[in-house]
């Protein structure tokens, strides 16, 4: 979906801010321009709407060269998100969403239409927010209503210039979720700045990391990045750290899982102790008929008479199967558990554990290599 060919900058005082810069970022993908200031994130960014004329290179678009075309025609093509947001304090919400398609010339019931939407896309009811004034939202609800407004002539791409850097943690945090479950619904063309390399690890397909001068030092997966670095400055800039970094983006896989000791709710404390002492193992995970989980039990208490269910414990870490293992090992520390269940809906699939965890995450390391 964009191209960039050879692309350069250079500054009427001599100072090179993009240099030579080769990037394709194919449809539907989010790719994060990261890196240290100065090293032409941003001036790279407003190159491809052409905020910034390029000195060199070329914009390919659609695969339709847009380097020398009308900039204005280019830009109500592609949306544009800015870190202060930029609304028009003067006008509705609804009005500001509604900015591109007037200007397209769309008629009235279309535009209400695509307004409304757009703030239910958002989660802004429109019938709550639609005639309020910017000044009447937080800071979070504004950011929303910017993203809103980019994408309101449908565009095919969006430029996002460190959309969440001037949100409190916990907002930016939940904005950042919301955006990403956003983007599966409308899988749009994304180009996205940060200087915040979490930021970039959990929101980027890809990640382009810059340094001074505007020189690409790699791009290449999130995953990628932090297993294998391409070079001592992008391992410097990702972080010491870069191993617990990809647990947020290593999703858990069925293989890596443990299977202890099953036993049914119904079973005898007798079968459980001897199913146990069979596997050498001091506890069990506890299933119904329809193997969903209802907890476990340890070997203490399967001693005496009587039935399982009535002493199994409740199991509180759990993830689903679809989850990082960030967020499982999230549940053991919350927890202080030494294992996680890992259930597919309500069916239970296996557990982690800290030794599974960690062979799962350099069995990913070993496949980025």
């Amino acid at each position: 979906m964009i191209r960039l060919e050879g692309l350069t900058k250079v500054f009427p005082n001599g100072q090179v801010a993009v240099d030579h810069l080769d990037l394709e970022v194919a449809e539907g993908e989010l790719c994060v321009l990261v890196g240290p200031s100065g090293c032409g994130k941003t001036t790279t960014m407003k190159m491809v709407n052409r905020l910034v004329e390029p000195t060199e290179g070329r914009i390919v678009l659609d695969g339709r060269d847009v380097t020398h075309g009308d900039p204005v025609e280019l830009r109500r093509r592609i949306g544009y998100v800015i870190q202060q947001v930029g609304l028009f304090p003067h006008q509705t919400i609804a009005d500001n969403v509604a900015t591109v398609p007037k200007l397209l010339g769309w008629d009235k019931q279309k535009v209400k239409a695509r307004v409304d939407e757009l703030l239910e896309l958002v989660g802004l009811a429109p019938d709550t927010y639609a005639r309020r004034y910017p000044h009447q939202l937080s800071g979070g609800q504004r950011q929303r209503v910017g993203v809103a407004r980019a994408l309101g002539a449908d565009p095919p791409v969006l430029l996002m210039d460190e959309p969440f850097g001037a949100i409190d943690p916990i907002t930016r945090e939940r904005l950042q979720e919301e955006f990403l479950r956003l983007q599966r619904e409308v899988r749009k063309t994304i180009v996205f700045v940060t200087h915040d390399i979490e930021e970039a690890v959990r929101m980027g397909d890809r990640i382009a990391i810059l340094k001074e001068g505007g020189v690409l030092a790699q791009y290449d997966t999130p995953a990628a990045i932090l297993g294998r670095p391409a070079s001592p400055f992008v391992a410097d800039f990702v972080g010491s750290d870069r191993g617990l970094k990809r647990l947020s983006v290593t999703t858990i896989s069925v293989g890596d899982l443990d299977r202890p000791p099953v036993v049914n709710l119904d079973d005898s404390l007798h079968v459980a102790r001897g199913r146990m002492q069979s596997e050498g193992a001091d506890w069990a995970l506890v299933l119904d008929a329809d193997e969903r989980l209802h907890g476990y039990l340890g070997a203490a208490a399967a001693q005496g008479d009587g039935a399982v269910r009535s002493h199994a414990r409740r199991m509180e870490a759990w993830v689903p199967v679809d989850a990082t293992l960030k967020q499982a090992f999230g549940e053991m520390l919350k927890h202080d558990a030494g294992w996680v269940a890992v259930l597919d809906g309500d069916r239970y699939v296996g557990v982690l554990t800290p030794d599974s965890l960690h062979a799962a995450l350099r069995r990913s390391v070993a496949e980025e290599t």
